[in-house]
């Protein structure tokens, strides 16, 4: 499993963000504080507290490529 912080701050964000998350095969979540979320869902994303950093957690430790497609959206 991998972590990263990403920021999401813009709802076109979060619509580039799942467009681009939903390629992979891979099992992510999103959370901020004791909330988590699939980051493939728009309507999830939009329930958390977008104005700070959130954790993206990716269940595989292959991941490579897709961390390299989220890198505009690194905190």
């Amino acid at each position: 499993m991998k972590t990263v912080q990403v920021h999401l701050a813009l709802p076109e964000n979060v619509k580039d963000f799942v467009n681009i998350v939903s390629r992979y095969p891979y099992d992510i979540d999103l959370r901020s504080g004791r909330h988590v979320v699939d980051a493939k869902s728009i309507l999830g994303i939009f329930s958390l507290d977008l104005s700070k950093p959130i954790t993206m957690e990716i269940f595989s430790d292959s991941c490579d490529d897709l961390l390299a497609a989220v890198e505009a959206f690194k905190a």
